[in-house]
Parts: C-alpha cells; sequence; structure tokens
C-alpha cells in the first residue's frame, strides 16, 4: 500500500492560499468552473470547510480510495436525508470523501490526472462523484469486441455547461440517435411484427425521449403503436418493504400478469393488466391476481410494435426472452446529472437540495451494478450518447443495413 506524505503543508494553514491553489487546479478539471471568480469560487468552499481548519483532514492513500469508490458497501452505507444541527446536509462520507479529494489536489498528493480518471466534478452541487465504467470484459465480448458505429464526440461541449437541457442535449446527440432510428427500422423490417421493443436506460439518460421520436417514426410508416409500463405491475409498497423484496426482483411484481400480457401483445391479442398509483403506492390488484375493490385495470390495445421503456424491462430473463429488440440506452454518469440538475431541479422542483445529491451519488454506483452492467450483457444493441457508439452484438449485426465502421 503506497503511503500518503504526512508533513504539514503551509497551504493548509491559510485558506486564502489554500483555496487559490485548489482554485488553479479545479479548473482545469471542471471547464464550468472557468465562470467563476476566486471569490465566488470561495463562496462555494464555505460550507464544506472544515471548522478546525483542512490540516484536519486525513488524506487515505490512492489505492485505498479506489477500493472504497468501487465497493458496494461504500454506497450502500450513503445516508440520504441526513441532518446536522436539525437541517439537511450532505452525507458524512461523501463530504468526507470531497475534502479528502480538495486537500490531496492542493498538495499534490492526488495527481490531477489520477482525480480525473476517477471522478468527475459537478460545479452546481459543488461535490464529486465517481466514474462509473459500464464495459467490462464480458459486455464487451458480448457486443462483438468493438462498436459497430462511431461519430464524433459532440457531447464534450456540454463540460462547459453546469446544467443541460435536452435542446443542447439532442443536438448533441444528433447524428447516433438518427443512425440509432435508422437500425431500429431496418430490424423491424426483417423481424417482423408484431414486435416488442424494451429501451433499457439510466435516469436522465435520454430514453423517453428517443423512445417518442422512434414512435413518431414509426407512425409516420403507417405502423401502429402501443407501449407498456413494468412499473404498472408492481406490488404495492408496503408489502414489499415489510417483507424485504427488492422492487427490482420477480417477486415485486405481478409477474404472472407481467408474462400473460407480454405474451398476448406479441400474438396480436389487447393484454390487460394492473394500474399502480404511484402516489399511494398501491397496485390495482391483490397479490392473488384479483382486482380490489374500486379499482381498475388497464387496456393495452395490440399493435405492430409494443415498446417498454424504463430503468430495467428486460433484466430479469424470463422478459428478456419474450423481447424482440432489447436495446440499452446510456449516457456518461456526468452528463445525466447536468441534466437532472435541469430537469428535476429547475423545472420539477422535485427534490430537496442534498437528498437530490445524496441520492445519485449513491443511486449512480448501485443501479450501474445491479441493472445496468446485467442489462448489457443481454441486449443486442448499446447506443452510448456519450461515446457517441453504437454497438451490436454479432448475431444481430447480419440484419443491420447501416455499414459499420471499420475501426
Amino acid at each position: 500500500m503506497e503511503e500518503v506524505k504526512d508533513m504539514p503543508n503551509p497551504l493548509l494553514q491559510n485558506n486564502d492560499l489554500f483555496s487559490e491553489k485548489l482554485f488553479e487546479k479545479m479548473v482545469t478539471l471542471c471547464p464550468a468552473l472557468n465562470g467563476l471568480e476566486l471569490f465566488e469560487f470561495r463562496y462555494c468552499l464555505e460550507n464544506i470547510t472544515p471548522k478546525p481548519g483542512w490540516q484536519s483532514v486525513e488524506l487515505k492513500s490512492k489505492d485505498e480510495i479506489e477500493q472504497m469508490v468501487n465497493s458496494a458497501a461504500f454506497y450502500s452505507g450513503i445516508q440520504l436525508k441526513p441532518k446536522l444541527d436539525n437541517r439537511p446536509t450532505m452525507d458524512p462520507q461523501i463530504l468526507s470523501l470531497l475534502r479528502m479529494l480538495f486537500v490531496g489536489l492542493t498538495t499534490g498528493d492526488y495527481p490531477t490526472d489520477w482525480v480525473e480518471k476517477h471522478f468527475t466534478f459537478d460545479p452546481r452541487g459543488f461535490y464529486f462523484i465517481h466514474r462509473s465504467e459500464y464495459y467490462t470484459e464480458n459486455i464487451i465480448a458480448h457486443l462483438g469486441g468493438k462498436p459497430f458505429l462511431a461519430f464524433e464526440r459532440l457531447q464534450n461541449d456540454l463540460q462547459n455547461l453546469p446544467a443541460v437541457g435536452y435542446k443542447d442535449f439532442k443536438k448533441a446527440n444528433e447524428e447516433v440517435d438518427e443512425a440509432f432510428i435508422r437500425i431500429v427500422h431496418s430490424l423491424v423490417e426483417k423481424m417482423g411484427t408484431p414486435i416488442l421493443i424494451a429501451i433499457a436506460g439510466q435516469t436522465a439518460a435520454g430514453k423517453t425521449e428517443i423512445v417518442e421520436r422512434l414512435q413518431q417514426a414509426f407512425q409516420s410508416t403507417g405502423k401502429s403503436i402501443s407501449g407498456l409500463e413494468i412499473d404498472h405491475f408492481l406490488t404495492d409498497r408496503d408489502y414489499r418493504e415489510a417483507h424485504g423484496i427488492d422492487s427490482l426482483g420477480q417477486e415485486a411484481l405481478h409477474f404472472e400478469m407481467l408474462t400473460r400480457a407480454l405474451e398476448d401483445l406479441r400474438a396480436g391479442r389487447a393484454a390487460m393488466t394492473p394500474q399502480y398509483d404511484f402516489i399511494s403506492a398501491t397496485s390495482s390488484h391483490a397479490l392473488d391476481g384479483k382486482l380490489k375493490p374500486g379499482r381498475d385495470t388497464m387496456r393495452i390495445e395490440p399493435a405492430d410494435i409494443i415498446f417498454m421503456e424504463g430503468n430495467f424491462p428486460f433484466l430479469l430473463p424470463e422478459i428478456a426472452a419474450l423481447t424482440g429488440i432489447k436495446v440499452m440506452y446510456i449516457t456518461d454518469d456526468a452528463v445525466r446529472l447536468k441534466r437532472k440538475w435541469r430537469r428535476d431541479m429547475d423545472f420539477r422542483k422535485k427534490y430537496e437540495l442534498y437528498y437530490f445529491l445524496n441520492r445519485y451519488f449513491r443511486e449512480q454506483f448501485l443501479m450501474a451494478e445491479q441493472v445496468y452492467k446485467p442489462q448489457m450483457e443481454l441486449c443486442e444493441l448499446v447506443v452510448d450518447t456519450s461515446r457517441v457508439e453504437i454497438w451490436a452484438t454479432p448475431g444481430i449485426q447480419p440484419l443491420l443495413t447501416v455499414t459499420s465502421n471499420e475501426n
């Protein structure tokens, strides 16, 4: 294990010198901070400066930090709603990591390139999040070893923005999105209808918008469109919480009703599904599948193309087997966070600030490990708008009319 220097550093004794040196390092790591003056940067530091001073921060070695931020146990321990002096605050573990990275950058114990490799800085939340790595050796092998198509990385222009609206996001992704729409068209023509298309992706990756664009594209060709949401098959939340049931598993769902609905739609028949009340967190159906008094079912009409979109539409193997085309539509965690600032905080005003920050820090790693990577090992297509690449499995590549890149 590498040793961390333990010599006193005069930079840590003087807050003005510390903030000036740190600011020099941070503007290279986070271009969006170039819009700040030094005194504004110092305002941002006020809430996170330790009361005993920066010299009180004990650094972990780089190896220790890497091990920590790649451990599910670390993220599971993140508190979503901690309080200090009866006020909401940042989770202590997140704050401790932030302080270590700031001190290590200032003293030189943590090189800038090492910090940039493992972390990305959110200028509005003023904290670091760990960079999730989505492409494991198994996933790359499953997807044929290299991207099927690759384009110019226009999302790099979003680095200078503190928050990202859909207009800028759509413009940056235009080329890869148009290629993806053409690919799906070609697959549907070759595979026939009715067909179930499942599009999975992280929160704020843009999957809802791309599904809407696909629907419009197919409707313009005369194809009928329908949609199904897995969330409507959830059982009552109180029951799940009382029995320790993970919302991602089969036990959390009216699973037989879900599989029957998918089978009906694939056969060209209408499907009757439960309705989940997202306010009361209750299902229209009891655990035995019977309709509760005063509640209604939903009717999903048969169609040429049935879209199923969400965080985990084909995480369960039984559902994956019923799906005609499985797609992962993903975006870099830092870009998603900028989208969530604009969508969920600026527009929807959906969350309390520290809950928003703590939850994103916690969930981006856990969801990658438990939900997104497993689906990348099952899907036929990965559309990565940050890397601006489309990956296709060797089994589906012969069905694609779009010419692949020669990498």
